[in-house]
Formats: C-alpha cells, structure tokens, sequence
C-alpha cells in the first residue's frame, strides 16, 4: 500500500491525509467504548498503520510532514493565548497562580534531576523535564462533565489546567535556548548563549505584534470568513518566521494570542478556530503515532517508567507543596495532585520539536516516553480524576436518587435546563472566567 501511494506522487499525499484521518476517526470508535479520550485513539491509529505495522504511509511522506507539527502546535499556542486575559487573571487571583507554578515546575525539576542521575545528558534531561510540566485539561474536563462536578475544587482544576499548558510551553521555550546555546562544539561561549536568547525575544516581539494587529484587523463589519482567513495569516506567519530563526513557535504564537485576547477582547475569534482546526489536530496526533519507534520502545522502557512514576509523584508533591503555601483547602491539599494526572496534546508536539533538537538515538527516545507514556497517563488519567472529585466531596448528592423520584421530577426538568447547560458549560475549555468570576 505505501509502495502504491508513492508511486502516485501527489495524489498519493492527498490518499495518505484521508487514510490519516479516516483511521484516527474509526479508532475513535473503539476507545470510546474503553471510555478513553479521542487522543489515544489518533495516537493508536498512527502506530497502526505506521511503518512498524500496517505500513500503509510511505516513510517519505512521513518525514516530510514537518509542517503539520508546526502548524498545528502554533494554533494551539495562539489558543492558549486567550487564558491570560489580565481581567481573569485578576479575578483568579495569584494563589491559583503560584499553586499551577508549584506544581508543574516541581514534576519538571524533580524529572531533570532522576535522568541526570540515571546518567542521561543535561540536553535530554533538561527538555524531557520542562515535557514532563504540562497537563492535559481534556481528559479532567470530561470527566467534570461527566458527573456534573462543581464547587471550589472544581473551579480551582479549571484554572490551573488552563494556566498549566502556558507554563510548560514556557518552560519549554527557555530549556530549548538552553539546549541550543550549548550544541555548539568546544563548549559554552558568551555568543551561543545570547544568541538563542535573542532569537526568542525577536519572535516574542513578532508574535506580540502580530496579535496586536490582528486585533485592529479584525473588528465588527469584518466578516466570520476574513476574520478567519487574517488569524490563519497571523498564526502561520507568525510560526513560518519562528522557523526561519530556528527557534520554537510556542511562545510568539502564545505572546499573539495573548496580546489579540487583551488588546480586543474579543474570544469569538478562539471559537472559530477551534470550529476549523479539529482535521489539522487529527492528523497531528496520527502523525505523531506513526513516528512511535517500537523498537526503541523496549530500548526506553526502564527510562519510561521512571519517567512514568517520577512525574505522578511531582505533580502530587509539587500541588501539595503549591496548597500549603497558598493555605488552600484541606481537599486541594490532598486530592489535587490526583486530577493532574493525564498527559498528551502540548506535550506530544513539545516532544516532537525536543528531538529534532537532540541527537538522532536521544531525540527518538524522547519522543517514544512522551508518546507511550501519553497512552498510559490517559488510560489511568480518568480514573485517578475521578477519585480525586469524588474524595473532595464535588460530585452532587442528586446521583444518589431513586428512578421514581427521577420520574417525578421529569416535569421540572425543562425549569432546570439553563442551570444544566451552565453546569456543561463551566467545564468547558472556555470555563477560567467562568470559574474565577464564581470564585470571587
């Protein structure tokens, strides 16, 4: 199959774009009955009917679908972007602040520090750590809806996983400078230093710019279609200049989405991009499957599990640590740590740019934790999230009901239906205002 779509050129990579994404949609179908998060299913299907399996993607087109990871991890920054509206942050307060700090930078700094000490160099170690900050919200966020979970605890996991993924994407940015300005033969130099450091400050600029001028772009008389068509312009630049300079789109891309949210105010421009990137992110998480070395899973499995325990036993510590500063709650205290399990989306794309940044034998088992370890956190993410809302007291009493009484009360149903949709909708990717407005 894959000798048959090479040998149609063109037409062979519009064959295989369909292939990826009729076969992320199916494997969805499946996970969904073993109640695990579409994510795992894109990722499944990748490995599938990539080259260790089926093989039926050319190993060609493969390596030449760089550009999806670029593209696709640039609107997800821009998108991130939106969570740090000062009017919400404000209202969220600095606890939620420091506590999201506490623990994503304790499970990336307790992650560094077992790799160095397994012998691994500070390359690797340095960016499988600032990996290994972030959390996935999707996985949280269903189970929320799930059992219609609400309360202070609840509000509390909204914001941080909102705020957690930008913390990463930072902490990221920072170690691969880091890494960049220490590739160089015959050691560190003043230059190599400053120089990947001036890099990111011009696409910080670039990407801050280009936000503000998508905001003066886009107004009410513009259309829904040209809005769209100026945001893909601004994000795609923004992440085409970055990759000229040889440095990570995250942050420009974040700084633009940053800057649009605070300078227009406007977060309809966030819904429409979510409307039209769902295929690109498909094909993003399928490609990244398709490049899981299965090989080198066996090789990296000893350095994968201690990964795997390392950044449980960082998020629990770190969040603990994070709540006992803040004096939060005795729940926060103990249960937190619990929802902040999962991993996979940011994670999955700061894999793939961390190994293009290491050698070929390093770069390709970085990658392989981050993707294998991503199916596993999702296999037990929901669980653990769920014990940890039921344990805080967050689930209502009303599960507990009688099916008469359920009858019963069918008729009233209807009255309650706007509290039912504003319940769905605080457990929505949009729910950081919605939750600090409720906190205060």
């Amino acid at each position: 199959m894959a000798q048959i779509l090479l040998n149609l050129h063109g037409s062979g990579i519009i064959l295989t774009a369909a292939i990826m994404l009729i076969s992320g949609f199916l494997f969805t179908r499946l996970t969904k009955l073993a109640h695990l998060p579409n994510v795992t299913g894109y990722i499944l299907s990748g490995v599938l009917i990539g080259p260790w399996c089926l093989h039926l993607v050319p190993q060609e087109y493969i390596s030449q679908m760089d550009f999806i990871t670029d593209v696709a991890l640039a609107f997800i920054a821009f998108g991130v972007g939106k969570y740090f509206k000062l009017s919400a942050l404000k209202k969220s307060g600095i606890k939620v602040v420091i506590l999201t700090l506490f623990e994503s930078l304790t499970a990336g700094v307790l992650i560094t520090i077992v790799m160095l000490l397994l012998g691994l160099s500070l390359p690797f170690s340095l960016l499988l750590g600032a990996i290994g900050c972030a959390t996935a919200p999707a996985s949280t966020i269903m189970t929320i809806r799930q059992y219609k979970a609400k309360g202070h605890f609840i509000d509390t996991i909204l914001q941080v996983v909102a705020l957690d993924d930008a913390v990463a994407l930072i902490a990221f940015s920072v170690c691969a400078a880091i890494v960049q300005a220490t590739a160089g033969e015959g050691g560190l130099n003043m230059t190599q230093l400053l120089l990947p450091i001036f890099f990111n400050i011009v696409a910080l600029l670039i990407g801050g710019g280009s936000g503000w001028l998508l905001s003066k772009l886009i107004h009410e008389r513009r259309s829904k279609d040209h809005s769209l068509v100026l945001a893909c312009v601004c994000i795609m630049g923004v992440a085409g200049f970055c990759s000229t300079m040889n440095v990570s789109p995250l942050l420009a891309c974040m700084a633009s989405g940053t800057i649009y949210i605070n300078t227009s105010g406007n977060k309809h421009l966030f819904k429409q991009l979510n409307q039209f990137t769902p295929p690109l992110l498909v094909m993003f998480f399928v490609l990244s499957g398709m490049r899981l070395s299965l090989p080198s899973l066996i090789s990296a499995g000893f350095v994968g599990v201690i990964y795997f325990l390392v950044r449980i036993v960082g998020k629990y510590l770190g969040s603990t640590l994070g709540a006992l500063v803040t004096n939060a709650t005795p729940e926060i205290k103990k249960y937190f740590g619990l929802a902040l399990i999962p991993q996979a989306g940011v994670s999955i794309g700061l894999a793939v740019l961390g190994q293009r940044m290491l050698p070929a034998a390093s770069g390709e088992m970085l990658s392989t934790i981050i993707l294998s370890s991503g199916i596993l956190y999702e296999m037990v993410g929901p669980a653990c999230a769920k014990a940890a809302i039921r344990l805080s007291g967050s689930i209502p009493a009303k599960k507990a009901e009688t099916k008469p009484a359920a009858k019963a009360a069918k008729p009233e149903q209807s009255a309650e239906a706007p509290q039912k949709v504003a319940s769905q909708d605080l457990a929505s990717e949009a729910a950081l205002e919605l939750a600090a407005a409720h906190h205060s």
